[in-house]
């Protein structure tokens, strides 16, 4: 099974730091962020690894290089200026991921979610990883229930970035610029995503002080 990692977003948020270096090679405690995704991956079993880049996408490939160093192999997916969102920067890569189900990580978020829990086919199109709601986002994404993953409810919990997808999920998807939010949406009406609560560590890295928190934890 492969797994992709999402490097290809501009890091609005993050300026000035990401004006001169992309998002995912930005450093917490000596280490690249998109590292810790490419070991914890690695140390799971997924060795075969896409990472899509736009925005300086050039520093990426250069630092990672073809995964050799890290004990995986990495294929590169390039964007255009811009980006595609993660709905089509999933939909161009396809052809490098296989006929298989396959995992996707976002780059900004750090987590030591057990990625070996993934290595297995979905029951439905796709399966979320859920996690509690952050202060910077307490009114969550999905709910949870019986297992299922629903757009509405109650007591909806975050989005962590981690997730579980066939191919069939973007059938019919065109090629370009998407979200990735309506097709889970689409695919929840017809009770084809799963989930689970995910209770340990993770952050969403999107701004510069969660950088520098991140920082802080790890160096303790």
């Amino acid at each position: 099974m492969k797994a992709m990692i999402l490097a290809a977003g501009r890091g609005e948020r993050m300026r000035p730091l990401t004006d001169r270096v992309p998002k995912p090679l930005l450093e917490v405690a000596g280490k690249p962020l998109i590292q810790y995704h490419i070991e914890a991956l690695r140390e799971a079993g997924f060795t075969e690894l896409v990472v899509n880049c736009a925005h300086l996408g050039e520093q990426i490939a250069a630092r990672l290089g073809d995964g050799r160093a890290f004990g995986v192999r990495i294929d590169y997916s390039p964007e255009p200026p811009g980006a595609l969102e993660t709905g089509g920067g999933i939909r161009q890569a396809l052809p490098l991921l296989g006929a298989g189900a396959f995992v996707v990580v976002n780059g900004d978020i750090w987590t030591d979610y057990p990625y070996r829990e993934l290595w297995r086919e979905p029951e439905g199109l796709a399966h979320l990883v859920l996690v509690d709601n952050p202060r910077h986002h307490s009114g969550g994404d999905f709910q949870l229930s019986g297992g299922k993953v629903f757009a509405e409810g109650n007591s909806r919990l975050t989005f962590s970035g981690i997730g579980l997808y066939r191919p069939e999920l973007f059938a019919g998807a065109p090629r370009g610029r998407f979200p990735l939010a309506p097709l889970l949406r689409i695919a929840m009406q017809a009770g084809q995503v799963t989930g689970e609560h995910y209770r340990g560590r993770w952050m969403d890295i999107g701004t510069a002080q969660r950088l520098a928190e991140l920082d802080r934890q790890l160096r303790a």
